[in-house]
């Protein structure tokens, strides 16, 4: 078990069977996993960007490479509509399911086990990706083809050497720089689609 910290301005990340916070945090509910529970600099970068952004409420989101669901959950309760979790490892997407249980949100979430290609929607208002940055790069034009123009994508993951790759990969399918945050070790892009 470990003990509940904060992230943020908003969130508390606490253990099952924690008693609810007092005050104005936004409790997410994590059972400690491989997948990561906020400590790593990329999630805890995520999830500063996302308080920050009214774009979330009422948003259709994709959370590609999900894990945990630590992401699609702080979206949720910060008042996305619905959000699609993606991942390749069937032991991650376990580990959303249970998260998005404990925290009362799995019926505003579909959960996928594969890679992108399974995912058939397309529109979605807002894109999260903590993912490998040779990972983004490859998946540029895939991944900004299922964002609405004016949409949010969220790229994480990405390593300090792959930073400016990314980001011009990704302006050369017509997004641009909203944000880009380098961290320790890695970095953390915030792009929308043009219109």
């Amino acid at each position: 078990m470990y003990k509940p910290f904060t992230i943020g301005s908003q969130f508390r990340i606490t253990p099952p069977n924690d008693p609810a916070g007092t005050g104005s945090c936004i409790d997410l509910v994590m059972q400690r996993g491989a997948f990561g529970s906020g400590e790593h600099e990329t999630t805890e970068s995520c999830l500063k960007i996302l308080e920050q952004r009214p774009e979330v409420k009422g948003a259709q989101v994709l959370d590609l490479g999900s894990g945990t669901g630590i992401l699609a959950i702080a979206a949720l309760k910060l008042g996305a509509r619905h959000v699609v979790c993606v991942d390749i490892e069937q032991d991650a997407v376990e580990s959303a399911r249970i998260n998005c249980r404990l925290n009362h949100i799995n019926h505003q979430v579909t959960h996928i086990t594969g890679t992108l290609d399974a995912v058939t929607e397309n529109n979605f208002d807002f894109i999260l990706a903590n993912i490998y940055g040779d990972i983004l790069l490859d998946l540029a034009e895939a991944l900004t083809t299922k964002l609405k123009p004016g949409g949010l994508l969220l790229l994480s993951g990405i390593l300090w050497e792959y930073n400016f790759d990314v980001r011009q990969a990704y302006e050369r399918m017509g997004c641009e720089v909203v944000t880009n945050r380098m961290l320790e070790e890695f970095s953390t892009t915030l792009m929308t689609r043009k219109g």
